[in-house]
Parts: structure tokens; C-alpha cells; sequence
């Protein structure tokens, strides 16, 4: 699949949010190593704390679909300016989750909300150092 077409997956996904309170829609394409493609979008919540983000909505559905072991590539579209969204905090550790269960440092795609930017990140770059399940093997 090509950037641009998984751009508009996550963009179309992105249009089907529930953002009452923010207004800050975003929308996430998760692909996997077999070209399959689930989506997700943010949820929010009058309680606010108990909203979930477009990444973690799209992670759960490839989890269901084909394993976060085979996650390859996502994208992630958001606001309504030239701002480029990158995953948050939370949804970086979710990410990396899946890049070692995978041994891949997944490639994510980050766009703007109006269409007009595009960036090119891997996990590792956006959460070096990260703290996910190959840490926990000491322990074994």
C-alpha cells in the first residue's frame, strides 16, 4: 500500500471521531505485514480521562485482525491545521508494545489535519530508550 493511500485511510477514519469537547479529531491506520488494514479513531468522553486515543482504538482492532506481532507500518492524521500529530505518550508505548513483539521498529506515518504535512518517524525515534516487553525477559 502506498503512504498516501494508508494517509487517507487514517484521514477517512479520522472523520468518523467522536470529539465533542476537544474538536480535535484523529484518525489511525495500522497495516500489517500481510497488507491488511484496520483503522481507529479517538473517542472522547464527558469523564474525560476515560476517552481512547484513534492509535489505541486502531492497535485493538489489528490485535483482533492479525496480532500486534505483524504490525508493520501506521499512520496517524489529526487536528484541523498544518500541525503535524504524532502519537502521544501513551500511544508511543502501545506502539512500541507491538514493535517488539514484532522485532520491527514500526514505521509511522504523522500527518496534518488540513492534508498539507507528512513526516516519516520510526518508534524508536519518537520513544527512544522505551521500556516495553523484551525488558520484562530478565525477569523470566
Amino acid at each position: 500500500m502506498t503512504d498516501e493511500a494508508l494517509i487517507a485511510l487514517a484521514r477517512a477514519a479520522a472523520a468518523k471521531a467522536y470529539a465533542p469537547y476537544s474538536k480535535f479529531h484523529v484518525g489511525c491506520a495500522v497495516e500489517s505485514v500481510d497488507g491488511e488494514v484496520v483503522t481507529g479513531a479517538n473517542m472522547e468522553n464527558a469523564c474525560y480521562r476515560l476517552g481512547v486515543c484513534a492509535e489505541q482504538s486502531a492497535l485493538t482492532a489489528a490485535q483482533h485482525r492479525f496480532g500486534l506481532d505483524k504490525v508493520a507500518r501506521i499512520a496517524v492524521v489529526g487536528g484541523g491545521g498544518d500541525v503535524v500529530c504524532t502519537p502521544c505518550g501513551g500511544c508511543r508505548q502501545a506502539i512500541l508494545e507491538a514493535a517488539q513483539l514484532s522485532g520491527r521498529d514500526v514505521e509511522i506515518l504523522c500527518g496534518s489535519g488540513d492534508g498539507s504535512a507528512i513526516e516519516r518517524h520510526t518508534i524508536g525515534e519518537l520513544i527512544p530508550f522505551g521500556f516495553g516487553p523484551a525488558n520484562l525477559k530478565a525477569i523470566d
